[in-house]
């Protein structure tokens, strides 16, 4: 684990995604590779078949763009097909995502996905509820679709034939309470037979991450408000405050001897401006640890 960076987070550890504790079946611990997104961040599964088309991919890869574009989250399941198009859009945006694996952290699956699955950890993060070594085997990736749609607060269904894993992410998206979206296709197409029976049994139809938005109000209002507090953070202030700066980049909390080393300061002068940011209200402190408010 050491070698491949994995480091394991127990379901009681508190920055296990908390939208995964509130399923029925959490794992007991995940391992992972990068940084697990935030809680206050809203998070978009997006999934479908491996043999996805090229207008399937092309379609998962805009829309997890422009939702990545917004601040949102995007998680998959690093599959061939339309996952790796999601993750690929997300990573376009400069965005987060997550892709949730059905074997061990410390293998790449499939291989062809090396180099994305690194991208990926850069900008997100690489886990699985397996322990480093565990081969992948068929029933571990329909279990692992329960972590996908449980991370989200809403599924998107690209292009899936009735015989799809991801209808199987639908299905556990609705049990756990999960909104659950569909992008049609056309209606004598073999790989939008699984699609439009989900949108038949009541999913809804969305074109474009618009239409998402329109139908989520919460997660648009989340993502304004974090778009807004984007641009209040890079204002002017922030590049000549170099310790302003430095929670600005990080995505978790840091302490003072991070922050040091990272802005090369003395202690002494990073508790100052600390003392500063935390009497404006710009920044907040829990168990010695710093971050933006």
């Amino acid at each position: 684990m050491e070698v491949k960076n994995i480091y394991a987070v127990s379901r009681y550890d508190s920055v296990y995604p908390t939208r995964l504790k509130e399923i029925a079946d959490p794992p007991t611990t995940l391992y992972v590779r990068g940084t697990l997104p935030q809680d206050d961040v809203p998070v978009i599964a997006i999934v479908g078949t491996r043999k996805a088309t090229h207008e399937g991919r092309a379609r998962a890869r805009t829309l997890a763009r422009e939702l990545g574009n917004r601040g949102a989250v995007i998680v998959s399941g690093l599959a061939l097909g339309v996952d790796a198009a999601a993750h690929e859009g997300a990573l376009d945006a400069e965005g987060i995502t997550v892709a949730v694996l059905g074997c061990g952290a410390d293998t790449i699956y499939p291989s062809s996905h090396e180099s994305l699955g690194r991208r990926i950890e850069v900008r997100g993060a690489i886990i699985s509820e397996y322990p480093a070594g565990t081969p992948a085997y068929p029933n571990q990736f329909l279990a692992r679709n329960r972590i996908i749609s449980g991370l989200a607060d809403a599924v998107i269904i690209v292009e899936a034939p009735i015989a799809s894993g991801a209808l199987a992410t639908a299905r556990h998206a609705a049990n756990q309470g999960r909104e659950v979206f569909v992008m049609p296709g056309p209606a004598d197409h073999p790989h939008y037979e699984g699609s439009h029976m989900l949108i038949r049994e009541g999913a809804r139809l969305i074109r474009n991450a618009k239409d998402l938005l329109e139908d989520l109000p919460a997660v648009a209002e989340a993502l304004a408000s974090k778009s807004a507090r984007a641009e209040r953070l890079t204002e002017p202030r922030a590049v000549s405050n170099p310790v302003f700066a430095a929670l600005i980049t990080a995505r978790e909390p840091l302490s003072v001897d991070k922050i040091a080393a990272l802005t090369t300061l003395e202690p002494n002068i990073v508790l100052t401006h600390l003392t500063m940011l935390t009497l404006e209200g710009t920044i907040t402190e829990e168990n010695g640890k710093f971050r933006i408010h």
